[in-house]
This record gives C-alpha cells, sequence and structure tokens, in this order.
C-alpha cells in the first residue's frame, strides 16, 4: 500500500509540474530518496503510465488518457442530472470543467433549449484565464501556483476584454475568492457571459457553469442566478463524495 500511495504521489507531482519532471525535482517535491523514486517510476514506465523523454525527464504516459477518458465519461454521467436541473431553473447552457495539466477541458455540458446557445464540445481544451470556469479553477489554486500555470501557458487575448496581464489577472482572482463566483464577460468568446462557480469539497477540483449570450444573460441574470449555481454546484459536490 505504501508503495502505491506513492506511486500516485508521484504521478500528481508529475501532473501539477504540468506533465514533466526531472527526478531531482520529484525528490525535492516528494521528500522520498532518489533510488526509491527511480524504482517507482522505472515500474510505472513499464506500465506505460510514464515515459521517458530523450532528455532524461519524465512524462506522464499514454496509457493516462485511457484513463481519464472513462473517468471522465463517468464523471459526466454523475453530473449531467444536476447540470439538467441547472439548465430547467435557469435557461442556459450548463457545464462541467477541469484543470488538465494548465488548460481547462470541458468533461460534461447540457445545452440550453434556446435557438440561440452557447456550446462547448465536451473534451475541448480551452486557456484557463480568458474562461468563467477557469478562473474559477485557478481561485481555489493557491496565488503562487495560479501564476505558475498562467506564466506557464501565457495569457493570449482571445478577444479584446481578455485579461492579459498577472497583475489583472490577481485581481480578478481576489474578486471571485470574495463574491464566490467568476465572471467570462465576452473574454473567451464575444458576446458570451459566463457564470462559473468553484465545485468545493469534491473528490477533485472542478467548476459549474451557466453560459450564454449576454443578451440574455445579463447583470440581472448574473445576481439572480449566481446562488443557484453555488447550490448546484455545492449538491455535486456532496454527490460526487458520496459515490466515492
Amino acid at each position: 500500500m505504501q508503495s502505491l500511495d506513492r506511486a500516485f504521489a508521484l504521478l500528481e507531482i508529475m501532473a501539477d509540474a504540468g506533465g514533466e519532471i526531472s527526478l531531482s525535482q520529484l525528490a525535492e517535491s516528494s521528500g522520498l530518496p532518489l533510488p526509491t523514486i527511480h524504482r517507482i517510476i522505472r515500474t510505472l514506465v513499464g506500465k506505460g503510465y510514464v515515459r521517458q523523454l530523450p532528455s532524461r525527464r519524465y512524462a506522464l504516459g499514454p496509457r493516462l488518457i485511457g484513463l481519464g477518458d472513462s473517468a471522465s465519461r463517468m464523471l459526466g454521467t454523475w453530473a449531467r442530472p444536476h447540470l439538467t436541473h441547472l439548465v430547467e431553473e435557469l435557461g442556459e447552457t450548463a457545464n462541467l470543467a477541469m484543470l488538465d495539466g494548465d488548460k481547462v477541458v470541458y468533461v460534461a455540458q447540457v445545452p440550453s433549449q434556446h435557438a440561440m446557445r452557447m456550446f462547448t464540445e465536451v473534451g475541448r481544451r480551452v486557456p484557463a484565464h480568458s474562461a468563467g470556469v477557469g478562473k474559477a479553477l485557478l481561485a481555489q489554486l493557491p496565488d503562487r501556483e495560479a501564476m505558475a500555470v498562467l506564466h506557464r501557458a501565457g495569457m493570449p487575448a482571445a478577444t479584446d476584454r481578455t485579461i492579459t496581464t498577472p497583475d489583472a489577472f490577481a485581481a480578478e482572482i481576489t474578486r471571485i475568492r470574495e463574491r464566490g463566483y467568476a465572471i467570462d464577460d465576452g473574454e473567451q468568446e464575444v458576446g458570451v457571459r459566463c457564470l462559473a462557480v468553484p465545485v468545493r469539497g469534491g473528490p477533485a477540483m472542478m467548476a459549474v457553469s451557466i453560459s450564454g449570450p449576454e443578451a440574455r444573460v445579463s447583470w440581472e441574470f448574473v445576481t439572480r442566478a449566481a446562488p443557484i449555481v453555488q447550490r448546484a454546484a455545492a449538491e455535486l459536490a456532496a454527490d460526487l463524495d458520496h459515490r466515492e
């Protein structure tokens, strides 16, 4: 059991480092002796869960992709009733997203019934700094880790409203933590507004959002919808913890 705990700990450290790391960095982050790390990593390489790069650094391996896809599909199945309830109550598209490396990946969606609606493919990856769910996810991290994500990924402008400087984003994170939700005000796609809420207390770091055309997702709508989305996020976290 100790070896299993250590193997998972090393995989998580690799993921937090962006998916690629050296043995010395693993030793520094884990506190484990190098011979122990080398033995565990060699086993993970042999199973395809880790791969060695030409630089002699190590990266997450391809077998994790299949596990991640299966887990995402199951998570989407469990989340769907909660997202469906949000759509029924608020009328706009509901999403569930997670942080995948330095980007956000959408793992579930229930679309609005409106002809004009927000639609994002499940599995799509987007920059964290310009998406409501990305902001809600980064706000759950310590400041240093959140800024490290932005440093590695960059902060390109998707629209003329996108936040593109670390100082402005740090101030945005402070606002998100104070009010309990994040807003994407046309920062990822022109004309689209998104309200996103962290899923706190669940088995993994996630965010739930509701999004639609800014003509319908007005600021009055945001004020009314925020506690509803927050309640849905809390109920989803409790449901997932129960299933775990």
